[in-house]
């Protein structure tokens, strides 16, 4: 008998007969969603597996790692950065294996799914929720019984019957990975923008059995936590309970990430708030826009004078770590009004203002203005506005040039000296300066390298905002001799200084550091 030919470069088989599987932005995230619905399947979740990829994953490396599992059933995760990349996985995946059957899930798929090509590739989507409904869908599935409907509405179900899926982080995430918790599901708030704007309210976790939860993580040695809760400081209660148990558990590696209502910080949230050391909490603000017209057009409600304070008094008493955020291109929204508020935000000098341009997230309220506000978005990911009544294509593009470049030289925390000489009294209209003569300079906002950008900063600094050259040279040399680097920028050669600075001992999340 012959001997049967084995290709040595072939990976073992393992079966399962469901896959799961999703396209991260970067490998430092964790499917979140995915783990959910494997940890709610019952008797099937033997035989499911959990596949999680990157946007620079080959389709023909993906497809050949899933088929390698041999599944009947393969599930994918869609969302506004993947949906693309998912779709040529698809494509592949039933053009060599049109037996697979293919369930989509995700925000991507669940509205608007009529034209997609991706659900016209595929032979089920579960919209919204998809715990139980896809262990139903696979019930029938797994039993030769096929649906004849394609789209399935996914039913939610109360909270105390789904199970929590953190048991479903490895070692590998624990170590490598952020980590993504949730201690409530929903939003009682209505901004057009997202997607939340749908929920009907806020749906607490059973807390006890979260921070059982919370507890094995971090006996596993979990140290970074990021809460997705859209609300967390919206029941008092619970957020105390919450930072009282990390508080507990505090040592210099512990990091908790939370979203939190800008307008919403009675005294006992400050009590605790103090009490957490430096590097230990960040707090992401959505600020949006500060025009009260603006916010009531898209049925945002937000106490500005309150928000202002509160995030002034973080910043002055606590040691938080604050990302905020505002968008631009919202209906009805001028450049003057935008850079307004952008200068109101810088004042109350929050670590990193994330300038955010508008998307059409599919089924968010935002389209209701489409007509009246001639709001124009690109048919392309991630569906950014293009143009509107009140500010036009050009505009739009040089906001993102200015998006990408703040966040290079006013979020990296490289230009601590330099940046409150370059922003002065009018730090958008000088901002602006720097962006166009940026532009104008590189034609390009990206792969810019750090010993250039202090050359440009320095060289638009005097010609375009006029700052002193002795000044901003003093600047920049203290910039750079806290960046580590060893080359001198052009400009620094006059001064005839050692670089000489040394790498100090980086924290757990570097721009932080900087800051």
């Amino acid at each position: 008998m012959l001997a049967e030919k084995t290709n040595p470069n072939q990976t073992a088989l393992k079966t399962s007969e469901i896959v799961l599987a999703t396209l991260n932005a970067r490998y430092i995230h964790s499917a979140f969603g995915l783990r959910y619905l494997k940890s709610n399947l019952g008797e099937f979740e033997s035989q499911c597996e959990i596949q999680e990829f990157t946007l620079e994953s080959r389709p023909e490396d993906i497809v050949e790692q899933i088929l390698n599992s041999a599944p009947k059933v393969v599930g994918f995760g869609v969302y506004i950065w993947n949906c693309v990349q998912t779709e040529n996985v698809v494509a592949l995946l039933k053009a060599v294996a049109p037996e697979v059957i293919v369930v989509l899930g995700g925000p991507e798929v669940s509205y608007e799914n009529d034209d997609q090509a991706i659900v016209a590739l595929s032979d089920y989507v579960i919209t919204g929720w998809g715990e139980t409904s896809f262990r139903e869908l696979l019930s029938d599935l797994l039993s030769d019984t096929y649906p004849d409907t394609k789209i399935i509405a996914g039913k939610q179900p109360k909270l105390d019957q789904i199970a929590m899926p953190y048991y479903l982080y490895n070692d590998e995430d624990i170590k490598n990975r952020v980590l993504y918790v949730e201690a409530s599901r929903g939003c009682p708030f209505k901004c057009e923008f997202c997607l939340s704007a749908l929920d009907k309210t806020a749906w607490p976790f059973d807390l006890d059995a979260f921070l059982e939860q919370m507890d094995v993580l971090h006996q596993r040695g979990a140290r970074h936590f990021k809460f997705v809760d859209r609300t967390f400081n919206l029941k008092i209660k619970n957020s105390l309970r919450i930072l009282e148990f990390f508080l507990e558990r505090m040592s210099a590696d512990l990091f908790l990430h939370f979203e939190v209502v800008p307008d919403h910080l009675p005294e006992a949230l400050k009590d605790m708030i103090v009490k957490f050391p430096e590097g230990s909490l960040q707090f992401e603000i959505g600020i949006q826009t500060f025009n009260p017209e603006v916010q009531g057009r898209i049925s945002r409600r937000q106490n500005n004078e309150q928000a202002k304070t509160n995030l002034l008094w973080i910043k002055e008493h606590t040691n938080a770590y604050v990302h905020a955020d505002l968008i631009f291109g919202l209906p009805g929204e001028s450049m003057e009004s935008f850079s307004s508020s952008f200068d109101q935000l810088h004042a109350l000098t929050p670590h990193e203002i994330q300038v955010g341009i508008l998307k059409r997230l599919k089924g968010s309220p935002i389209i209701r203005h489409t007509q009246e506000h001639e709001l124009v978005f690109n048919p392309n990911p991630p569906f950014s506005i293009l143009s509107s009544d009140t500010v036009d294509y050009s505009t739009v593009q040089f906001v993102n040039r200015f998006a990408r470049y703040w966040d290079l030289i006013g979020n990296s925390g490289r230009f601590k000296a330099s940046l409150p000489l370059l922003l002065g009294e009018s730090p958008f209209e000088n901002f602006s300066k720097v962006t166009k003569g940026l532009f104008e300079t590189t034609g390009q906002t990206h792969k810019i390298s750090l010993l250039r950008l202090y050359d440009l900063v320095f060289q638009l600094g005097v010609e375009r905002i006029g700052i002193e050259a002795s000044d901003l040279l003093i600047a920049i040399e203290s910039d750079h001799r806290g960046s580590g680097l060893k080359s001198l920028p052009k400009c620094l050669n006059q001064l005839q200084r050692d670089s000489g600075a040394q790498k100090g001992k980086k924290s757990r999340n570097s721009r932080q550091a900087r800051h």
